[in-house]
């Protein structure tokens, strides 16, 4: 099935996120995602607090800026978390945004050779490999994790542009597209994400593809909806977001879905009025008019 999901946004304060998450695994929601954006709120720490309050939900953090980490940390961090919560961590790493890793002296001047080795070095660690490798940006000695996953895991890429979304497919287990994604969009982002699995003969193996959906319901729907496209520069790019009711929702998943995203996450606008009222709206309602994923693994 397509799996379906809401982000809490990095605007609401952290102690709201408790509040969220508990309605989240009550209602049934198959997945929350948080964001680590500079610099509101930590991506791993909120993930940890969010996976011991709840049971059943799936927590993702989309995702982690490879340039403020080092790969060693990230995979420690992974795999405690796949450890004490085995499988519902959902964990994406990416460039991250280029100007706040300038704010904070971590700008790289090959955000994709970063990335790529991040990736690589990311997965192996995980798998249990005894790592050495004297990359561009990543060094390790004789690196090995003394608790790895004990079961595969998946590390998603954040991309946007059509080398990252190449290399995604090539290096990454799937990846995540941002609200900016219209249907067409993600029909030609699996275009060069599977040309990427095909150079690295990964065409055999999954490749989930996560799309965010800004969506709008309740009073003023549209108005904020258009007020949140109209802030991100995004007012006169056709198909994007969705206000209404819960079928008018849902038939903007289905879209998405039909086009090749096997995971949509509704994305609420930054004034959201009632972020459970939300997560409820997304599970309760949306959920059940959500048919079977039509996109490719």
């Amino acid at each position: 099935m397509t799996d379906l999901g809401a982000v809490f946004r990095p605007q609401l304060a952290p102690e709201r996120l408790r509040d969220v998450v508990r309605v989240a695994d009550e209602a049934g929601l198959q997945e929350l995602w948080l964001w680590e954006d500079c610099f509101r709120e930590g991506g791993v720490s909120a993930a940890a607090a969010a996976l011991a309050w709840s049971e059943r939900v799936r927590i993702g953090v989309g995702l982690l800026p490879v340039p403020l980490r080092n790969v060693a940390v990230t995979a420690m961090e992974a795999a405690t978390l796949h450890r004490m919560f085995p499988g519902r961590p959902v964990l994406g790493v990416g460039h991250g945004v280029q100007d706040w890793m300038g704010q904070v002296g971590a700008r790289a001047a090959s955000p994709l050779t970063l990335l790529r080795e991040h990736l690589d070095a990311l997965r192996a660690l995980l798998r249990g490999e005894r790592l050495t490798t004297s990359g561009r940006y990543v060094t390790l000695d004789d690196v090995a994790l003394d608790w790895p996953p004990q079961h595969p895991v998946e590390i998603l890429a954040g991309a946007t542009g059509p080398r990252t979304l190449r290399l995604s497919g090539e290096a990454a287990d799937g990846t995540i597209l941002t609200s900016a994604t219209s249907p067409d969009g993600v029909r030609a982002a699996r275009r060069l994400i599977d040309e990427g699995r095909a150079a690295a003969g990964r065409l055999d193996a999954p490749h989930r593809v996560v799309s965010y959906l800004l969506a709008a319901t309740g009073p003023e729907a549209t108005a904020r909806l258009r007020a949140d496209l109209a802030a991100e520069g995004l007012a006169d790019v056709p198909g994007l977001g969705a206000a209404g009711d819960a079928e008018a929702v849902a038939q903007a998943v289905r879209a998405l879905a039909d086009a090749g995203a096997g995971t949509v996450i509704l994305q609420p606008t930054a004034d959201e009025p009632d972020p459970e009222g939300f997560v409820r709206f997304v599970a309760e309602q949306v959920r059940p008019l959500v048919p079977s994923a039509a996109g490719p693994s």
